[in-house]
């Protein structure tokens, strides 16, 4: 059986920097990913290069930024007065932070502290970058019924 929409695909996969080859993160040695495939649950450009695959299938794949995690905002890393903090611990680099803004809610995170100033990022940690993927399908099958009705995942 071939990934199509509204199947539901187990997938290994490992994600390295396509331009540095730095490791990002790899279900090998855990659990697959399982996903409903054209449900947006998975990376556009990562779902384009399932389509049509079938099990036991293994290839690699370099995705854009703009097929993957977005293109990089430098408009979402402000530079803001540390009395902004508001948490009853001192901030630490990678604290994570939700804000809200026009479009609704963004979560943040620290990226540098200074004496009277918190750096904050509110990018995905891989807009910008190209990814390189290395897939393997394991199974595709037809979701069930509860699987429908409530998605999976």
């Amino acid at each position: 059986m071939d990934i199509a929409d509204r199947r539901i695909a187990t997938v290994h996969f490992t994600l390295t920097d396509a331009d540095s080859g730095a490791p990002i993160t790899s279900t090998r040695g855990h659990a697959p990913l399982t996903y409903m495939h054209g449900s947006g649950g998975i990376a556009r450009g990562l779902e384009q290069a399932l389509e049509g695959r079938r099990a036991g299938d293994r290839f690699e794949v370099v995705v854009a930024p703009e097929d993957g995690f977005g293109p990089r905002h430098e408009a979402l890393v402000q530079t803001l007065p540390r009395s902004m903090w508001r948490a009853p611990s001192e901030p630490k680099l990678g604290d994570k932070l939700e804000t809200t803004t026009a479009k609704g809610p963004l979560d943040v995170v620290v990226t540098a502290i200074g004496a009277d100033t918190l750096t904050v990022d509110g990018n995905h940690p891989l807009a910008g970058r190209r990814v390189r993927a290395d897939l393997e399908v394991l199974s595709v099958r037809v979701p069930t019924p509860e699987e429908v009705q409530f998605g999976l995942g």
